[in-house]
């Protein structure tokens, strides 16, 4: 259109199937000691049996249906990685795993938990990818992305976040235990911001370390 930005393209999902598949993935990869009372595999099949559902519902217009099996997802696999961290942190007086274990789980548990609250902040940003898709522009949202204060020239496309930027901020926040370029405005992305970088501090700094002292 000229004299004007262009209307923005719909958001893709593929990529935070992607995610909750690679977090099913990476969980069987945990020793048993650090994974739930039944066959590793289940986790990723539980997640498996719910995206297929989220992406019918997706393909044939069902919004509402489609967030809460996307709800259900990270909600399972935010409760596995919770669960495991915290058998994780009783491993390592107990004894229980290798130190070449607690290195790898760690390692492990770090990349879920970036995963994890990466789909969480795409899922709940504004609404949800499907309001966002709905509005011309991404101006009122959680998180004060360096594109929202910048003015668009004429015929470019309309600026909105997709799960890549969620992706690099959740990145930066297990990183840098904080959310460098990116400012937090909601009180709600505040404390999820909070909770992960508090898994990720137990993780690297107290977990990874006392495994390498243990080498």
């Amino acid at each position: 259109m000229t004299g004007s930005a262009k209307q923005k393209n719909t958001e893709p999902m593929w990529p935070t199937l992607v995610a909750m598949v690679a977090v099913g993935g990476l969980y069987t990869s945990l020793p048993p000691q650090l994974t739930i009372d039944a066959p590793k595999w289940s986790i990723l099949a539980l997640v498996a049996g719910l995206l297929i559902p989220t992406e019918f519902f997706h393909a044939f217009g069902k919004h509402q249906f489609c967030k809460l099996c996307g709800y259900l997802v990270i909600t399972v696999v935010t409760i596995a990685l919770v669960d495991s961290v915290f058998r994780l942190v009783q491993a390592i007086p107990a004894r229980t795993v290798t130190a070449e274990e607690l290195l790898s789980s760690a390692s492990v548990l770090w990349i879920t938990n970036v995963l994890v609250f990466a789909s969480w902040y795409w899922r709940l940003d504004a609404g949800g990818p499907h309001k966002r898709d709905q509005r011309e522009e991404h101006k009122d949202g959680a998180f004060l992305f360096p594109q929202m204060t910048m003015e668009l020239p004429d015929n470019q496309e309309r600026w909105s976040p997709q799960f890549i930027d969620y992706l690099f901020l959740a990145f930066n926040t297990s990183t840098a235990l904080s959310p460098t370029d990116v400012p937090v405005l909601s009180r709600w992305a505040k404390v999820m911001m909070m909770i992960q970088s508090a898994i990720s501090l137990a993780v690297v700094v107290l977990l990874a370390a006392r495994a390498v002292n243990i080498l």
